[in-house]
Parts: structure tokens; sequence; C-alpha cells
């Protein structure tokens, strides 16, 4: 799962999330983490599919996301599991996703958590909820291409 010269590492992947939603953007932020949610991320212990990112007061927020509490260590010293974190990202693309999600009523999606550079980045999706049709033509498409391979090994 690692890339190969770039010290990147795939931690977790929305994937359900790129079939709600269309995904018209994306961004790279940091995150604002404690030492014992980056001992739990290190063991894969997260999961992105519930959460969502906001913008509040000019800053820009992952809201729950389920980081597991550490097992190594006391609860005194642990953190919450789905407590709010922020994100770290450049005022420019604060400014430009706060007109996007307030005027055009979008969605910021967490997609993607890996390791780059030993930090923990997040990629977020500015994303458009698909309608039930869409959903069905992303299912079709999918099978079209399982057959069409399929069908390409055999010969």
């Amino acid at each position: 799962m690692a890339d190969q010269g770039s010290g990147i590492k795939i931690i977790a992947d929305n994937r359900q999330a790129r079939f709600l939603y269309e995904i018209l953007e994306t961004y790279e932020a940091g995150v604002e983490l404690k030492g014992t949610e980056v001992k739990s991320i290190r063991a894969g212990k997260i999961n992105l599919k519930d959460g969502y990112g906001l913008i509040r007061n000019g800053e820009a927020w992952l809201i729950n996301v389920h980081v597991s509490p550490y097992e190594s260590s006391g609860q005194y010293f642990n953190h919450e599991a789905k407590r709010t974190r922020k994100l770290l990202l450049h005022r420019r693309e604060i400014n430009k996703l706060i007109g996007k999600v307030e005027q055009q009523g979008l969605t910021l999606v967490p997609l993607k958590m890996y390791f780059k550079n030993s930090r923990v980045k997040l990629t977020i999706g500015l994303a458009k909820g698909k309608k039930i049709h869409d959903k069905r033509e992303s299912i079709k498409k999918r099978q079209d291409q399982r057959e069409i391979s399929r069908a390409m090994k055999r010969y």
C-alpha cells in the first residue's frame, strides 16, 4: 500500500464517499492530532466512513471521524474517539471553501488519510450528493467494467 519513492503510506480510504458523492475538487490538509491519536492511526484504527468537514469561524474542522483509543496507554492520557479535529489548510483555501460550501450547498468529505513524510495528511473532497439514478448509473458502469475485464482475460 506504500507509494514507492514518495514517502506516502495510505492508512484509510473512504470508498463509500465516492459512491455517495460526486467529487468536484480535492484538497490536501494536515490534521491537528494528539499523541495517542497518531499512535492509534499508525496501527490503522481509524474510520472515515461517517466523517465530514465543516467550516466555522474561518477555520476548517473534521467532525465524526472515529479514531479508536490507543490500547497500550491508560485511559487517563487517552483521547476521545469521535472528537472534533482541526484541519490545517492555507487561508486562501479556506476562503475558497467558505464560498463554495455556503453558497453552492456543497459538502466537505474526507476521502483518504495517509502518512506523507511521517506527517498525517488527509485528502478532503468538495462534493455534491448523488441522486439515486446517478448511483444506479455508477453501479452499472462498474459492472460493465468487470464484464469487459473478464472477457479480456479469456482471450
